[in-house]
């Protein structure tokens, strides 16, 4: 018996029986030789973190594009507090912690430039629409690893598939990170807009923080012990509804105060117009495309997915790059 093996008989030992084990996967698109060390959801994570879009996070906009200072949050810590947050609860839960964190890291390898601002705008300008969700899985199913995507197994796929708020995951690992995206970016949504002078710790509503805290550290540790106390040995992952109302409603109150008209957003307008500029000179201009993009075509992929794709994999400061290369009027000198 392998280390891989030893591992996989461990978990039946001590996992919760709601857990999802290992060697029960439902496995991979294209079967492949097991590892001898690592059981399949530890290659999958290690798959994540050693991919390209995955470092490409850390050029991301989370929610504050082109913002002074180092402090405030990119996609890439943003994926990373999700990540410790989701195996937090997984760990006191007794699920498969290894699934937890694959999910957690693959969760938005398809967003945008610029946050959901870029999001909005390729959905608004391709025919075909776009979800950061679905380019997610677009991004380990096809565009990493030079077109032969990751192959991750399907429990991954389905949580990544399934993390925004109407998504329901077929594992309670898929769960957890579900809610711990919210938990995650609320709370560090606040920090930045409090770093950034936009709120102040009193403008938050008394009827929330009353119920969940008065700083970050104490609205995550009472809403993680709450789905921790209310999910132990269930086979549904289960915040309370107080604290479920509670955040339901920061978030509201997030929507309204910062993320739709504040300072925070000031530079969405021309965000959204650079990516709608990109997009539409591409369809265009084909032949200007990256060759793995142009091969794509050749194989029958839609022009304008294949925009979509190339578009959404940009960083932040590539498409400003891009842009200014395209639209920009440079110096010149006579050769």
């Amino acid at each position: 018996m392998n280390l891989r093996e030893l591992q996989e008989e461990r978990e039946f030992e001590i996992l919760s029986p709601y857990s999802s084990f290992s060697r029960n996967s439902r496995g991979r698109e294209v079967e492949e030789t097991p590892c001898d060390i690592r059981t399949d959801y530890q290659r999958d994570r290690d798959r994540i973190l050693h991919s390209k879009s995955f470092r490409r996070l850390k050029h991301k906009t989370q929610v504050f594009i082109a913002p002074e200072g180092d402090h405030y949050r990119t996609r890439l810590t943003h994926t990373l507090e999700v990540s410790q947050i989701a195996r937090t609860i997984a760990r006191a839960l007794r699920l498969n912690e290894d699934l937890t964190e694959a999910i957690a890291l693959a969760h938005d390898l398809g967003h945008t430039p610029f946050g959901h601002a870029g999001e909005y705008a390729l959905n608004g300008v391709s025919e075909l629409g776009f979800k950061h969700y679905q380019q997610s899985i677009r991004v380990v199913e096809i565009l990493e690893n030079k077109g032969k995507g990751l192959n991750l197994t399907w429990e991954v796929r389905d949580g990544i598939l399934n993390h925004p708020t109407k998504g329901r995951p077929s594992t309670l690992e898929g769960a957890i990170v579900r809610l711990s995206d919210k938990i995650a970016y609320i709370n560090h949504d606040i920090d930045d807009a409090i770093r950034g002078h936009i709120l102040s710790e009193k403008d938050l509503p008394k009827e929330y923080t009353d119920v969940l805290g008065l700083t970050s550290k104490e609205r995550i540790s009472i809403m993680v012990h709450d789905i921790v106390t209310n999910s132990m040995d269930q086979d549904a992952i289960i915040m309370s509804q107080h604290i479920m109302t509670a955040m339901t409603g920061m978030r509201q109150f997030m929507f309204e105060n910062v993320y739709i008209d504040s300072k925070a957003k000031e530079h969405e307008e021309k965000a959204q117009n650079m990516l709608t500029q990109l997009f539409l000179y591409f369809k265009e201009h084909t032949h200007l495309l990256p060759p793995e993009f142009l091969v794509m075509i050749d194989d029958g992929e839609l022009v304008e997915r294949v925009v979509s794709d190339y578009i959404a994999g940009m960083t932040d400061r590539y498409a400003i790059r891009k842009f200014m290369d395209l639209f920009v009027p440079s110096s010149w000198k006579e050769l």
